[in-house]
């Protein structure tokens, strides 16, 4: 099969399209031919040498896909060759075939395109398992970092469907207003002095939750930023790995910092978010109060131009990559 490979750790230069053996599924598993997959950050720090797959996972890129089940592994039940699915995987999405346990197969959402909702699974699963994570509720407010990129997008429009009061920030007046037409109460820049912003729009109060995609650059200002009792959750390093806290700051507040990563979470765990997704998530996207966001559909063979669109900080919404085969 053709698959996205990389030769070595670095630019998106070294993406070549590349002929692999095509998996075979296990006890459990099942073989799908890709029809999309999205495209995230963890692909582009993977591609960098920065964030290598879980033990026995493929190297090949790719943490969700839609596609069809071309064949099943002993003991699946519940499904059929021929049958469109999505998945959250671990890897190898960027290839014409992809393995996947059982488990991690989402249902499409009614009413949604296929290819729509290919760039939707590893975002859902994001925001819906982050905001369970820190106990986001109605009433409450929420600071998303990064509102125009495919994770902020969507947590912008679920924390509205949940009630909640959303601030976000981004880093262009286009960007700003695309948050705003999301559903985001205030959206602030970040090249100027957000933090004051949110504390002048909260009368000095602070946030509820953090919705951290920046890392280690923010760390402080986030932490200044919280209400009492405020959580906040770290869910990329795009600025940095290393950071300073102010532990009375922290203690002051009775603050709570938490971090996530999906793609290296025990298959019982990947299984309930998946079912989270299903239960909690699709209804709300195809009763349209979540709305999928802008998409860039670009061709498997061409990755490499994805990636540069994606590390450009020039897109809005989501890339995905569409295998035409």
């Amino acid at each position: 099969m053709r698959a996205i490979t990389v030769t070595e750790p670095g630019s998106s230069d070294k993406l070549e399209l590349s002929t692999v053996p095509t998996p075979e599924p296990g006890p459990g598993e099942v073989q799908v031919k890709m029809q999309a997959a999205g495209v995230n950050r963890g692909d582009v720090l993977q591609r960098q040498g920065h964030y290598p797959p879980p033990a026995g996972i493929t190297d090949i890129m790719g943490m969700e896909a839609l596609g069809v089940i071309s064949a099943l592994g002993e003991g699946v039940t519940g499904h059929a060759i021929g049958e469109q699915t999505l998945a959250l995987l671990g890897g190898g999405g960027y290839g014409e075939y992809f393995v996947v346990p059982q488990g991690q197969l989402i249902t499409l959402p009614e009413g949604i395109d296929p290819l729509v909702a290919a760039g939707l699974v590893e975002v859902a699963a994001t925001v819906v398992s982050n905001f369970d994570r820190v106990k986001l509720g109605e009433g409450q407010t929420v600071l998303i970092h990064g509102g125009a990129g495919g994770i902020g997008t969507f947590a912008i429009q679920y924390a509205k469907a949940i009630g909640a009061r959303v601030l976000v920030t981004a880093g262009s007046a286009h960007k700003l207003e695309y948050c705003r037409e999301l559903g985001a109460d205030e959206a602030f820049d970040y090249h100027e002095d957000w933090q004051s912003a949110v504390m002048v729009t909260t009368r000095d109060r602070g946030v509820d939750v953090i919705l951290d995609i920046i890392g280690a650059k923010y760390l402080e200002m986030n932490v200044e930023s919280l209400a009492a009792d405020g959580r906040m959750v770290i869910i990329g390093m795009q600025k940095g790995v290393r950071g300073t806290l102010n532990i009375g700051e922290l203690l002051n507040r009775r603050g709570t910092i938490t971090a996530t990563s999906l793609r290296g979470r025990p298959l019982a765990q990947k299984e309930r978010i998946c079912r989270r997704v299903e239960e909690v998530v699709w209804p709300l996207v195809s009763s349209g109060q979540i709305a999928p966001g802008k998409q860039t559909r670009i061709p498997l063979a061409e990755a490499a131009r994805a990636h540069d669109l994606l590390e450009s900080g020039d897109n809005i919404g989501k890339i995905i990559l569409v295998n035409s085969q």
